[in-house]
């Protein structure tokens, strides 16, 4: 089985990702971790070194290297659905799951997150214009997000509830 977890930052990719992995017994990959492996730099030196479309670049092939593996839960960048037709490629791969959290959860979420300032999309903005750019940021990608094969809307996302409903599935 293979999951991808999809949605804006701070919707719980990561922290939901690790326990569906323990849970389903199969590994886990944060992208953004991969592609830091891959590339020698953080998220933040290669946008500020090389841009957003090399980053984007790099994020889509090594997202069609990580969809060679067998098994496991993926969780994606906030932007990996929205570029170079990733979205397809998930979804002929495995399991999409968007993770539908309110804006003003996320805004609070990322507005008290220790790290705010090491993520470049974020970075330096008060948190009136964190939530305004999570609304417009929410807004351009909301499209390719509702193309996931399986939606949970909610502040308070559990593992249990994805697990139920892909138990379902079976």
């Amino acid at each position: 089985m293979r999951i991808f977890l999809i949605g804006l930052i701070g919707s719980g990719k990561t922290t939901l990702g690790k326990k569906l992995a323990e849970a389903l017994k199969v590994p886990f990959i944060d992208l953004d971790e991969y592609i830091v492996r891959k590339e020698l730099k953080s998220v933040s030196e290669i946008f500020a070194d090389k841009g957003e479309g090399y980053f984007r670049e790099k994020e889509a092939k090594y997202l069609r290297e990580i969809c060679n593996l067998k098994d496991g839960v993926i969780a994606t960048g906030g932007g990996a659905a929205c570029f170079h037709d990733n979205m397809t490629v998930m979804n002929v791969s495995g399991i999409t799951i968007f993770l539908d959290v309110p804006l003003e959860t996320l805004t609070d979420r990322l507005w008290h997150q220790p790290q705010r300032e090491q993520r470049p999309m974020i970075a330096g903005k008060t948190k009136d214009e964190l939530g305004k750019f999570l609304e417009e940021l929410y807004a351009k990608r909301i499209s390719f997000y509702k193309e996931a094969k399986l939606i949970f809307k909610g502040n308070d996302i559990s593992a249990d509830q994805i697990l139920y409903l892909l138990d379902e599935l079976d």
